[in-house]
């Protein structure tokens, strides 16, 4: 019998005391190794509750904000998800556990690539990745139960919300004045509303393919 990794128990407890409550996100979280996400040299903080660099200029973020915001997307087993922005490919492996299918999409053809490897190594085989421009989405695939950012957008994201279904849950951090704000939409009867969760900070999210990496 595998004894459990201490620093996870650890990492699970503190995200507990931050709020975290579903234990479905808290069971995907303990089944998924952080450590395999981010570069070796950060190999002994990588279950520390912070993000930490990877390459391409992005961030793996930290725990918290990730459970928190998986938490906020209140997902079903049935559900068809769509993350923009993959970076490392932690928090598509969280939504696959959770969700029927994921669909992400990186702008950086080095990091999709990396994050199939460390999905493939976890056996998860319910994400799809694409390289491409995640500020317009996926509209072939639309519509979407549920929608997540990892990325900060300058403004409501509308471009992406169209694809979300009637019923449907987008999470983005969002700039506002002075501030970065984690907004939960929820599309009801067509229309959008919002709610703001909390202050966040978030790398930007950047328009088009990156033309390198």
């Amino acid at each position: 019998m595998t004894m459990p990794d201490p620093r996870m128990i650890q990492l699970v407890m503190s995200l507990r005391g931050g709020g975290v409550t579903n234990k479905a996100v808290l069971g995907a979280i303990e089944r998924t190794p952080r450590d395999l996400f981010v570069p070796q040299r950060f190999g002994d903080q990588a279950f520390d509750d912070r993000p930490l660099p990877i390459d391409c200029g992005q961030t793996i973020s930290q725990p918290l904000i990730v459970a928190l915001m998986t938490q906020a997307l209140d997902l079903g087993d049935r559900d068809k998800v769509l993350e923009i922005g993959t970076g490392s490919g932690y928090q598509a492996a969280i939504l696959s556990r959770l969700a029927r299918r994921v669909y992400s999409v990186e702008r950086y053809r080095t990091l999709s690539r990396e994050a199939e490897e460390r999905l493939t190594a976890l056996g998860l085989t319910n994400v799809v990745t694409r390289v491409g421009d995640g500020s317009v989405g996926w509209p072939e695939q639309a519509p979407f139960d549920r929608i997540i950012l990892t990325a900060s957008a300058p403004q409501r994201p509308d471009a992406i919300l169209e694809q979300l279904k009637d019923g449907g849950i987008a999470i983005a951090p969002v700039d506002r004045p002075g501030r970065q704000v984690l907004v939960r939409y929820t599309r009801t009867d067509g229309d959008i509303h919002e709610q703001e969760l909390m202050d966040v900070r978030f790398v930007p999210m950047v328009k088009g393919e990156a033309k390198a990496l």
